[in-house]
Order: structure tokens, then sequence, then C-alpha cells
């Protein structure tokens, strides 16, 4: 039986291409290999981004203040919707039911008295006075524009709130009671120039007594 014959051109051929197949499937190794190693790198420098820092209870405290204070400052205070709502006329003729606003007024400028520097918590007041906020609210305001006082807003605790300052009280009858001037009778002679032993309200006994007993019988109200 004769012997088939082998091209030798197509042998080479044969050769060089399962070389280059090789040459293929190694170099599509190394490719494979890379991009799993760039793909890991890539993963680690991902992790090391999305990982949060830790924060300090400080820092946290101040983040959570800063963002109680921006939505406060987004809030609108009942008062501020108030005054857009009622005239200055509604404001200044606002009376509460069955109570004597003269005298309601006078109690709130002689808390405010007591506290004149620093003022005092809007809410606080409404609630010695018993007060609802509706009735407070509108009050102060009443107030504001009568000039007793003054209101200042803060935050207090996450929510706007106000402060109030006195300014001036009403003039009351009542505190000249028994005021020993009235019936003085060296008043035309009496003078804050006047040295001893002119009469001056500076050394007068009788208008030191009356001050004592004024502030005995404000102590028992209380």
């Amino acid at each position: 039986m004769a012997k088939k014959k082998i091209d030798p051109i197509k042998e080479d051929l044969k050769k060089e291409l399962e070389k280059l197949k090789k040459a293929k499937q190694k170099l599509e190794k190394k490719d494979k290999v890379k991009t799993k190693k760039i793909e890991k790198k890539d993963k680690v420098k991902t992790k090391k981004i999305e990982k949060p820092k830790k924060l300090t209870k400080a820092e946290l405290k101040a983040i959570q203040e800063e963002e109680a204070k921006r939505k406060a400052e987004e809030e609108r205070t009942y008062e501020e919707e108030l005054q857009e709502q009622l005239s200055e006329d509604e404001i200044k003729n606002f009376i509460i039911a069955k109570l004597d606003m003269n005298r309601l007024i006078a109690k709130v400028c002689e808390l405010l008295l007591d506290k004149e520097e620093n003022g005092i918590l809007q809410t606080d007041v409404w609630k010695k006075l018993k007060l609802s906020t509706k009735d407070g609210s509108r009050l102060s305001l009443k107030m504001e524009k009568m000039g007793y006082i003054t209101r200042q807003k803060i935050l207090k605790n996450g929510r706007w709130t106000y402060t109030l300052f006195i300014e001036k009280a009403p003039i009351s009858f009542e505190s000249i009671t028994d005021a020993p001037c009235l019936t003085c009778t060296v008043e035309q002679k009496c003078s804050l120039e006047n040295e001893l032993p002119e009469p001056s309200p500076r050394n007068c006994e009788l208008i030191e007594k009356w001050v004592l007993l004024q502030y005995s019988r404000k102590s028992k109200k209380k």
C-alpha cells in the first residue's frame, strides 16, 4: 500500500497556526490575570473611599445641632403667622374674655421687671399667668405694639420661641397710694439738690418707711 504524501507547506502552516493559537491563549490568560488584579485594586480603592470616618461624640453632637438649627430656620413661629393674619388694630384691641387686660398687662410687666436684664421665656410667663399659647402669643404682640415689651427670637430645644424684655411699665395709681409726698407739708421746699437740714428725698424718713412698706406688701403677695 502506497504511503500518503505529506505536503511540507501545509505541515508548516499547521505548525504556525498551532503556535499562534498557543500564543493567543497565553496572551488571553495574561490579560485575564491582569484584569482581575485591576478589578481587585479598584475594589480596595472603592472600599477605602466609601468607608465613613468615625466621628467623635462632640462632632456628632455638633452635626445634630446644626441639622436641628437648619430645620428650625425653615419653620415659622406662631406669632409670625399671626402678624400676617391680623391687622395692627386687631392686635392692639385684643382682649381676653372675663379678664381685666390692664391688670394682666401690669402682672406681665411686674414679672419682667424682676428679670429686667435677662428677660423671661414667653412660655414661662404664660404658665405663671395660666394663659394658653394662643392668648399668650396675642398678648405679647399687643404689649409689643403698645411699647411695654420687646421680643427676642431664640432657638430653644430645636424650636423657635421668644424671650420677653421689659421696656416700660404701665402707670398704676396703686403704686403711689399712701405716698408721703402727696400730703407732705414741706413738699414745695423739698429738692434733690438740698443738703441737711433742708428737706430732700435723699434723707426723708417718711419716704424710706413707705418704700419698705411697699416692698413688704409685694413680698407677701409672692
